[in-house]
């Protein structure tokens, strides 16, 4: 009898475990809190991460291309460059991230380093089915 109660708790135990992991939302990305959106061209491009602030240090991101409706687009290949122009003695730094694809079209994993706080310029590129655009979005490191 102990063996079928034990059997019966592992089979309820697996499905329960197998529902959570496909359950809704699964295939798709989940974007996070919204850190900064700005246009670049005719497209809102989104960062984002957990808590919505883009911290010193690696870290990782999602990017997100949207039409005016908000509805997310394939660009095909993109890239983002974290990038702040050199004070003084310090020379300008670059962070690029690097991108990857996600279940969504157009909606990208980016994983980065940032080096220090202070305002950065977030350098978005993209090139495919959506066209081409290239654009900025100031956004500052914590």
């Amino acid at each position: 009898m102990r063996i079928k109660h034990l059997s019966i708790i592992i089979a309820i135990a697996t499905a329960a475990t197998f529902m959570l992991a496909c359950g809704s939302g699964a295939g798709t990305a989940t974007t996070g809190k919204t850190i900064k959106s700005g246009l670049v061209g005719s497209l809102t491009v989104s960062v984002a991460n957990a808590d919505g602030v883009l911290h010193k240090g690696k870290q990782d991101l999602t990017v997100t291309f949207a039409d005016a409706s908000g509805k997310p687009v394939d660009v095909g290949s993109a890239s983002l460059n974290f990038f702040m122009p050199g004070m003084g003695t310090m020379s300008a730094m670059n962070n690029a991230a690097t991108l990857t694809t996600t279940a969504t079209p157009g909606v990208y994993k980016a994983s980065t380093d940032i080096e220090m706080v202070g305002e950065w310029q977030a350098q978005v590129a993209f090139d495919g089915p959506a066209g081409k655009g290239k654009g900025s979005i100031a956004i500052t490191a914590q």
